[in-house]
């Protein structure tokens, strides 16, 4: 056994400040490992006490018959320490530090907890400012909380891992209320040393977890909850997460516009979409959703049958599995006959969806029927059952009529409770039906059904790009043409241009381009050049001469700055334009990819991916992040418009990616806006580029 292993698993433990009255805090962690059964020995440490509980009471940790594997530290931030320092030396497994006063209350806090590290040596530490942690499958209780208090915990193959003491107990009874079942429950808290990939790693293994539910703040090792949650989803188990902050500004703008549509909580949501966890939208969904992929169905498909005996309840469900994008089709004409069979008169709504069957609250038979034809019907992938006021009076028939026909098929099955009705969600998900009390949960626990059942490619292993030297590039902002061709050296295709001085040199480059031109400021100083007057389209031979006079002292006036260079390009018509940029934050960087041009803070309709750990991303997914923009069908021909070059720009995506992997921490900022996405065959052309290096 590893030390995680006999932490959650212990065969001895240790409370060291244990209190002899069961009402305080201080005395319910020896209370609960008594009253729960804990099968192994209990060691009470309090010098002021001979007997707590029938149980021997010793004065320190070295008084103890055996070494302990665990030890919960019930002492104060000042003196925890000490046991700590106690327990490791008496060569404790590892030690539960419940007290708060650590890196959460600033500098003194801090210190205290490189205190608390430097005692525990090489034994294992869960907290400080902890709650503890929960075993029920093997009734382990190492906890304080209040919550633990109930005499009987639904078991269950959830395992619950949260960042916040307070949140585990509050979780682990709202899943009592509702006959949800739990199989471990963590409290990580300040993670000084155990965090949340150990434990996700643990469950990984555990043969009593199904599926992982995670409470998190902060992730703080990037790379190490990676490989755990990639682990758990080798082994089949899915993971859900509830991300607080969401209403965060996210980091701030520098000078790109990749600053202010990226944030943290994208990169959050970049994170978990990469890595196939589903995330939970409200605190509510960390339990809904756990709960319908505990059962282990799997859901092929977003059709979704309804039977109710109460119209009102029936739409109300119909409508919010509408907003998520699940079908509610009529049942095909096979399977509308056989309801009809069951049911006859003009108060049956059987020949569509919600079916509304009046009378099968009342008649167990008459629903087993129904809820059999429905499972074996090729019009749907599941099956929502309402359940209306008939079912509070004896809540079991219509638990037990439902649960009679679950070994039938393996399609997903849960229940909408309408009336308030606590214990007949209860009794229906102790059942194996998954029981919710809004429909807009239902909706959620579909939602995370399908995801799990058809979860995103994961890409582990990146795309390397040729060494580039970077030379002849000064450090800082890089002017327009100097990133453009340092883009160039990756392989990103750029428009064709020429710098300028002026205006007869404007006009010999518009005279050699051909056609019309684009005429641009050139300057390391000013990054949004429209934003100044710094940019002019359209223009001829006839007319760019006088337009870079003119475009001179407009942007003297409003930037304070003469320009002396100038840019002529190439102007790109008849192409979609797209965003690329990076962005760097805590969980790693992003490539960002969005609808581009001077409106893309405007629409904000963009798309990101975490490079991996090595190399930029791979063809697969870029052509995803295209996949993924709302304007999607702009580049695959709507409404009759020719459809865009989309190998050639996810072929741009992977180059970008790859100079921002390559570049790595010499890189501070990098994007293209736009980038022109031309019809099929023709290309992409890089119109604009921002680049700051750090070199």
């Amino acid at each position: 056994m590893n030390a995680i292993e006999r932490l959650i698993r212990p065969r001895s433990v240790a409370v060291i400040g244990a209190s002899a009255d069961p009402g305080k805090t201080s005395g319910r962690p020896v209370s609960y490992l008594q009253k729960h059964g804990f099968a192994g020995e209990i060691y009470p440490v309090n010098p002021k006490v001979a007997e707590i509980g029938g149980l021997t009471c010793y004065a320190d940790v070295a008084s103890l018959p055996d070494v302990p594997d665990v030890g919960i530290v019930l002492l104060g931030a000042e003196r925890a320490h000490v046991a700590v320092r106690e327990l490791s030396e008496r060569g404790a497994v590892a030690a539960i530090v419940l007290a708060s006063g650590f890196t959460e209350t600033g500098a003194e806090g801090a210190a205290r907890q490189k205190q608390l590290m430097a005692a525990a040596g090489s034994m294992r530490l869960l907290g400080p400012n902890t709650i503890g942690l929960v075993n029920l499958t093997d009734n382990i209780v190492l906890s304080a909380s209040g919550a633990l208090a109930m005499d009987h915990f639904p078991l269950g193959a959830i395992g619950l891992v949260s960042q916040s003491g307070g949140i585990l107990g509050a979780l682990l009874s709202r899943a009592a209320a509702r006959g949800v079942g739990l199989s471990k429950l963590v409290s990580t808290s300040n993670e000084a040393d155990l965090e949340l990939a150990d434990f996700i790693d643990f469950l990984a293994d555990d043969s009593a977890t199904r599926v992982i539910a995670l409470y998190i703040e902060a992730i703080r090792n990037p790379a190490r909850f990676r490989e755990a949650v990639l682990k758990a989803r080798r082994a089949g188990k899915p993971v859900v997460a509830f991300k607080i902050g969401r209403s965060e500004a996210g980091a701030k703008a520098a000078v790109s516009h990749t600053g202010a549509l990226a944030g943290s909580d994208r990169m959050y949501d970049a994170l978990f979409s990469q890595l196939g966890v589903i995330r939970a939208r409200t605190f509510e969904d960390l339990l809904d959703i756990p709960a319908a992929l505990s059962v282990g169905r799997k859901l092929s498909g977003r059709r979704v049958a309804i039977l109710t005996s109460t119209g009102g309840a029936g739409t109300i469900v119909s409508d919010s599995l509408g907003v998520a994008g699940f079908a509610t089709p009529a049942p095909d004409t096979e399977t509308a006959a056989q309801l009809r069979s069951l049911q006859s008169g003009s108060q049956a709504a059987l020949d569509r969806n919600p079916i509304d069957v009046t009378l099968a609250g009342l008649q167990p038979d008459l629903l087993r029927a129904a809820i059999r034809i429905l499972l074996a019907s090729p019009s749907y992938d599941a099956l929502t059952i309402i359940v209306g006021s008939s079912a509070v009076g004896s809540p079991a028939l219509m638990a037990d009529a439902i649960h009679d026909c679950l070994p039938m098929s393996d399609k997903p099955v849960i229940a909408y409770v309408s009336p308030h009705a606590p214990d007949v969600v209860s009794v229906l998900t102790r059942r194996g039906v998954p029981a919710y009390t809004s429909a807009e949960s239902c909706a959620a626990a579909l939602d995370g059904l399908l995801r799990a059942s058809m979860p995103e490619q994961v890409q582990t292993s990146g795309s390397i790009a040729p060494a580039v030297d970077l030379g002849d590039f000064p450090a800082g902002s890089l002017d327009e043409a100097q990133a453009k061709t340092l883009f160039a050296r990756f392989d990103v295709p750029v428009v064709a241009e020429k710098v300028v001085a002026t205006s007869g040199e404007a006009e010999q480059a518009a005279r050699d381009f051909g056609g019309r031109v684009v005429l641009k400021i050139l300057s390391r100083e000013i990054a949004h050049k429209s934003d100044v007057g710094g940019v002019a389209v359209g223009l001829t031979t006839e007319t760019i001469g006088g337009r870079l006079t003119v475009m001179a002292e407009e942007v003297e006036a409003r930037a304070g700055k003469r320009p002396d260079q100038f840019l002529v390009q190439e102007m790109i018509s008849g192409g979609v334009e797209i965003i690329l940029g990076m962005h760097r934050d805590p969980l790693g960087t992003a490539i960002l990819l969005g609808m581009g041009g001077v409106t893309a803070e405007l629409l904000k309709d963009t798309t990101m991916r975490l490079l991996p750990p090595e190399g930029g991303l791979g063809m697969a997914e870029a052509r995803a992040m295209a996949r993924d923009l709302v304007t999607w069908p702009l580049l695959d021909g709507f409404r009759g418009r020719p459809k865009c070059d989309v190998e050639a720009l996810a072929a741009t995506i992977v180059a970008f990616s790859r100079m921002v992997a390559q570049l790595g921490d010499h890189l501070t900022e990098a994007e293209i806006n736009p980038v022109f996405v031309l019809p099929a065959g023709q290309g992409v052309k890089a119109a604009d580029g921002l680049v700051v290096l750090n070199v």
